[in-house]
């Protein structure tokens, strides 16, 4: 099971020499990969009354592509996006960004992608909010597209090319595209569609129901559902790292092919405190930098 962090978007600030900090300790201590989250616009919540979402107007997110490309200068970590909204993006220029970031990486890139929940920024971003399921599979198939075929013509129900490609392709030929989602149907579209996914739930009763709706898609597919990754997530709590490290070993039991360390909403002051976590996590779950 391969173990990396959560990059703590909401806590880390602006300041670009804490970001690159906070990357080039990760990989001394010994974890695989930087998982980031996905806002491009937060609410104001004085003109959205009633908001009740989790993130708003104040909320900090670096833009995880732009961020990759620079951690790519000076890391040698897989950079994974735990998620890109897809359906608020358009197809192409994800798939342009995603083959850069590829390439600058070396072919260390996971594409996580799902539908988010934010009606706000679909609508300043141009995009439909209530198709947005349908949408997505489409955007998937024409992506892969783009990764492995020279020129593309492709006359789908939302996505339109006609012969055009991109240069240079990607590393990986297509890149992983991982799903996230907390539902019946975005499981059976994991099922269908990813080579990995996010589970929203704790190893138990509920995670082995959404593994089953997803090994289920995935045969009615032709697919090998041994094939698909899963990527499981644990958050620093006052349980500390007694707490952490057994989560760790109920996602390995599970299955888990890859795990995130989650330090936000600790209430860590500072990048060095999430740090220090960190580093305390590594050296218990014995990790090879650590």
């Amino acid at each position: 099971m391969r173990i990396g962090v959560v990059f703590p978007q909401t806590e880390i600030g602006a300041d670009v020499g804490a970001v690159r900090a906070y990357a080039e300790r990760v990989e001394e201590l010994g974890y695989t990969h930087v998982l980031a989250y996905d806002h491009v616009l937060g609410a104001d919540t004085s003109v959205h009354r009633g908001w009740r979402g989790p993130y708003d107007l104040h909320s900090t997110f670096h833009e995880p592509l732009v961020l990759f490309g620079f951690l790519a200068g000076f890391t040698s970590l897989e950079l994974v996006t735990g998620i890109i909204i897809l359906p608020q993006r358009q197809t192409a220029l994800v798939a342009k960004q995603a083959a850069q970031v590829d390439l600058l990486t070396g072919g260390r890139f996971r594409l996580g992608v799902g539908l988010g929940w934010n009606p706000v920024e679909y609508e300043a971003l141009g995009k439909s909010f209530s198709d947005r399921g349908r949408r997505m599979g489409e955007q998937v198939d024409l992506l892969r597209r783009l990764w492995t075929t020279e020129s593309v013509t492709f006359d789908g129900r939302y996505e339109r090319v006609e012969g055009a490609g991109l240069a240079p392709p990607p590393v990986q030929r297509p890149i992983p595209v991982w799903f996230g989602g907390q539902s019946p149907p975005a499981y059976r579209r994991a099922g269908r569609l990813a080579d990995g996914w996010f589970p929203q739930l704790p190893p138990g009763e509920r995670l082995d129901e959404a593994r089953q709706m997803v090994e289920d898609a995935a045969r009615a597919s032709g697919r090998d559902p041994s094939a698909i990754g899963m990527e499981g997530r644990v958050s620093w709590t006052d349980g500390g790292v007694d707490r952490l490290v057994d989560h760790t070993g109920r996602w390995r039991r599970a299955g888990a092919t890859h795990l995130s360390v989650n330090t936000m909403g600790a209430g860590l002051a500072s990048v060095d405190a999430h740090l220090d976590v960190l580093a305390e996590t590594a050296g218990a779950l014995g990790l090879g930098g650590a």
